[in-house]
């Protein structure tokens, strides 16, 4: 039984996300569209178990006034139809109703509909440029993911839950109330007015400060994990005291909005209490004077009297779920400032798949600037040939990672283009363009899985014999076979930890390169490829990275101009354009920028000049 409910709604859609719209209503909607036919059926069940709770109050009133004029020896020859079908209802009915819609809601919504916004808003994030990533934290993001999706849950399901029970349960009131005696509503209107305008006022202040909760929450979770994801740096400049407060900041900021809206919740709540009380006094006075004066039953006194306690205790009730109705629909507003950016990089309308024969790359007068005035790039053109191999000198800033950003389509050019065998880069699938090129960079990242993973991560479903190939031809398997994680697994099953930690920059740099062994892309690119191995290391795997450059078309950047010398091409850059092309040779007995690099080389490293210091970040 919980399965066939668990199993109504499927958790993971297979269509492509797309970006979902602005405004409130149409945002829940894009999110709760595959649950559409299971929310109403949720909200026809509220409204009958409404419709049925307040009917008992009106059998409790009946059976007042039965009791009261009931001769004993025909009263259940007179209202026995009447006494068998109300125990069928409360023995049978509601206990249906209320198991039929906790099924419903705790099976088949509740953990099924935040994993379809969680899935295909996950979806939706990963398909961001690398742009989008460097403006956030990454915490910030996967909070936004989490909550928002949870978010869109508790707004769509509480708002119809409540909503559609609150108003058959209120109109089925004062309908019943009415038949037992019309004067008793007036009382129950005048609370109902001004219930309504309480939540009139608070509620939209209420939003306003869920909405500044859900972001300080976000910013507070973003800090927090930026200073466990940067641990390192943190433990070498001694600044956990720096992050306490750097993250203190950012609680505060939360706690404030706490404070505020609890001071509104507050404030509602004895507002609300007071305005029961007065509703429970004046319909039990208005209650004693009819009866007084003969003109009212003793079953409708007690039918009214038992409703007004129980929409006092509603009331409550009310309160509560708007509070938290409400800062769940600042968490979705909040959400939705994230979640409704559009992709900077698309791809075009059915782009086809980029098919790689030769390998020929072709910067064709391109330009780019990051978006800022003055050139990074500009009327750059380089034709590489097929199973060239090419070293990108130049000092820090001149856009050698630029250049490679720019093949892999991380962002768009701004004039020019860039053609792979004649194919357009932007006019292709994003994946098959990055499938077909392999990638070792300078600051390696590994996930936080094993060794198998990472390694097979460039080609899923590789067998054990061709990850540990890889491995060796990486120079990796030895020190490989050494590891074991916290949970006692070894060798590819042990866990790197997060980001790599676990390994030394060298060993994380291996199997990085093990990983782009394993791809066997026709296009390589080594971004300083080895520059967090030893000479020693480097010597021992340099012999397999010519082995691997073999029959691809190569671009490699290095600051260690001994690693390019077997290159077949040298390509130097000074301030986004080309001021040398040669071999190795002919360049280091010239007179340019190369041969002065060459001079001022010291262990193999670019040196002795201030502007070789700038960050690398900025190409």
């Amino acid at each position: 039984m919980f399965r066939w409910f668990e199993t109504r709604l499927n958790p993971y859609p297979t269509e492509v996300p797309d970006t979902p719209p602005k405004g409130l209503f149409p945002f829940l909607w894009h999110y709760s569209k595959p649950a559409a036919p299971w929310l109403i059926l949720m909200s026809v069940v509220a409204a009958a178990v409404a419709f049925a709770e307040v009917y008992l109050f009106q059998f409790l009133g009946d059976i007042v006034n039965w009791l009261s004029t009931a001769d004993r020896e025909t009263f259940l020859a007179d209202e026995g139809w009447h006494l068998f079908f109300m125990g069928a209802l409360v023995l049978v009915g509601l206990p249906l109703l209320t198991a039929f819609s906790s099924l419903l809601i705790h099976q088949a919504l509740m953990p099924n509909l935040p994993m379809i916004g969680r899935w295909q808003m996950h979806r939706y994030v990963l398909r961001h440029s690398m742009n989008f990533y460097a403006n956030e934290f990454a915490g910030r993001v996967s909070q936004k993911v989490m909550q928002t999706s949870l978010a869109v849950r508790e707004t769509v399901m509480k708002t119809l839950d409540m909503f559609v029970y609150v108003v058959s349960y209120f109109g089925s009131m004062i309908f019943v109330v009415a038949a037992a005696d019309g004067r008793l509503v007036i009382p129950l209107l005048v609370w109902l007015v001004i219930y309504g305008i309480l939540l009139w006022y608070f509620i939209p202040r209420l939003r306003r400060i869920s909405a500044e909760q859900a972001d300080a929450r976000s910013l507070m979770t973003g800090r927090v994990v930026d200073s466990y994801t940067n641990i390192a740096t943190v433990k070498l400049f001694s600044h956990a005291g720096r992050e306490e407060q750097f993250s203190k900041e950012g609680m505060d900021g939360f706690l404030d909005t706490v404070y505020r809206q609890m001071r509104r919740v507050t404030q509602f709540q004895i507002l609300v209490y007071i305005n029961n009380a007065i509703a429970l006094f004046s319909v039990a006075a208005l209650a004693i004077h009819f009866w007084m004066q003969d003109t009212i039953t003793v079953g409708a006194i007690a039918l009214t009297l038992g409703l007004v306690m129980r929409i006092g205790g509603m009331s409550q009730w009310i309160m509560w779920e708007v509070t938290g109705l409400f800062e769940n629909i600042g968490t979705v507003y909040d959400g939705m400032a994230m979640m409704t950016k559009k992709h900077e990089l698309t791809d075009v309308e059915n782009a086809p798949a980029l098919t790689v024969k030769k390998g020929e790359i072709v910067y064709d007068d391109i330009s780019f600037h990051y978006g800022k005035k003055g050139g990074v790039i500009e009327g750059l053109s380089l034709t590489i040939k097929p199973g060239e191999k090419v070293g990108l000198v130049g000092r820090s800033g001149a856009g050698k990672t630029t250049m490679m950003n720019l093949l892999l389509r991380f962002f768009d050019l701004e004039s020019g283009r860039i053609t792979i065998d004649g194919q357009d880069v932007s006019k292709v699938a994003q994946d098959s363009l990055r499938e077909n090129i392999g990638v070792v960079t300078q600051d390696t990242s590994l996930l936080h899985r094993s060794i198998r993973d990472n390694i097979a991560y460039s080609r899923p479903g590789a067998s054990d014999e061709q990850v540990i190939a890889a491995a060796k031809r990486a120079n990796a398997w030895e020190f490989i076979q050494g590891l074991s994680d916290m949970h006692g697994r070894t060798g590819l099953e042990a866990h790197v930890g997060e980001r790599g930690v676990k390994l030394s920059g060298g060993q994380r740099q291996r199997i990085a390169i093990a990983r782009v062994f394993l791809k066997d892309a026709p296009i390589l690119v080594l971004d300083e490829a080895t520059s967090a191995l030893d000479s020693e290391v480097e010597a021992a795997i340099q012999e397999s990275l010519f082995g691997l450059m073999e029959g691809k078309t190569v671009i490699a950047i290095a600051h260690r101009l001994s690693t390019l010398t077997e290159m077949d091409r040298l390509v130097v850059l000074d301030k986004g354009e080309i001021v040398e092309v040669g071999t190795h040779e002919e360049l280091a007995n010239g007179h340019g920028i190369y041969a002065d690099l060459w001079r001022r080389q010291s262990g193999g490293f670019l040196g002795g000049d201030e502007d070789l210091i700038a960050d690398t970040a900025a190409e």
